[in-house]
């Protein structure tokens, strides 16, 4: 079912199916998130059992602001307090020590979790009324509203073409950022990329004041975090990475037989393929529009999607992320 998440009884509807216990989808910047109260396990069970996802596999849990963190953080480094005043809210999860007595569903069972303040008015929204219940419900896990490792939805009808018409899905039109936020682990001493986004490494760093490790770069093991495994994000189509040449050299082998493919590209290229999307030259845009490209390839139902592989510089961290595990798949 879905409603109009910029009308206040649509949020006021929402809000009463969360305080129940129940799950609502919900836009956020990035992508739609599949929403329950973080404070209650037996909720955040029913996120699990609806994706498919493992329960060891942590969630993020949204909160209206940076006053909310302390309800589930044990405590806040001054690095992850510089880095919300610089991009909360906005697209950046932080991985902070997790309170011993709330959200352990949500944290996967993990001694930390991840906090996210959305920026989208339909989230802040929903947020809010949630937080003005009696008894509140302070913060709302919500991974993406996909089957867990597929494309993350980017539009509620997205969400609709995942679950049954039971869910309440708040529609707030087309997400503006289009790829999940970026994971910055802040529970060991300095802090850690774990998932790259929009934000550019050098945008979190010149915030935090320090430098921005990798988690191969420390010695041990890092929290387990959302959409870090190898294989994830993917469409139903397989995935392949190419370069310009190698994608030519293909499409030319392929002659005619090249329409049972799909192409998206940055470079201009010789294709016979009805399935041809251009991938725009610029980062931020090519988030924007990646999940939505993939899920119309598979409407599509071609069973190859060839991509050119993004540049290797720093804004295309993001995307290129999200492509490689999407041909991991």
């Amino acid at each position: 079912m879905i409603l109009d998440g910029r009308q206040d009884p649509a949020i006021a509807q929402a809000a009463r199916v969360l305080a129940a216990g129940g799950l609502v989808a919900f836009p956020t910047e990035t992508v739609y998130g599949l929403g329950a109260d973080a404070g209650s396990d037996a909720a955040v069970r029913g996120i699990f059992a609806a994706k498919g996802r493992p329960s060891d596999h942590p969630l993020i849990v949204h909160v209206p602001d940076a006053g909310a963190v302390t309800r589930f953080a044990a405590q806040v480094p001054p690095v992850a307090r510089r880095l919300m005043q610089a991009f909360w809210p906005g697209p950046l999860t932080l991985i902070l020590p997790r309170k011993p007595d709330v959200g352990t569903a949500a944290a996967g069972g993990q001694d930390s979790i991840g906090l996210r303040c959305p920026a989208h008015p339909v989230a802040h929204a929903l947020l809010l009324a949630c937080a003005a219940l009696d008894p509140p419900v302070s913060g709302l896990a919500g991974p993406s509203a996909n089957r867990f490792g597929r494309v993350s939805p980017t539009t509620a009808q997205h969400v609709a073409s995942e679950f049954d018409d039971h869910l309440l899905v708040l529609d707030g039109g087309a997400t503006h950022v289009g790829i999940e936020s970026a994971i910055v682990d802040c529970t060991r001493g300095v802090p850690v990329l774990l998932r790259p986004g929009t934000l550019t490494r050098a945008q979190i760093e010149a915030a935090s004041g320090e430098r921005l490790w990798l988690p191969e770069e420390l010695p041990g093991a890092a929290p387990r975090a959302s959409g870090t495994l190898e294989s994830h994000y993917a469409p139903n189509a397989r995935v392949r990475l190419m370069d310009a040449k190698s994608l030519q050299t293909a499409l030319d082998l392929l002659g005619t037989d090249a329409d049972a493919i799909a192409v998206y590209a940055r470079a201009p290229l010789r294709t016979r393929t009805r399935h041809y999307r251009r991938m725009p030259d610029d980062a931020v845009e090519t988030a924007r529009q990646l999940f939505s490209v993939l899920r119309d390839f598979d409407a599509a139902g071609v069973k190859l999607i060839w991509v050119e592989t993004p540049p290797g510089t720093p804004e295309w961290d993001g995307v290129r992320d999200r492509l490689r595990r999407a041909a991991a798949g």
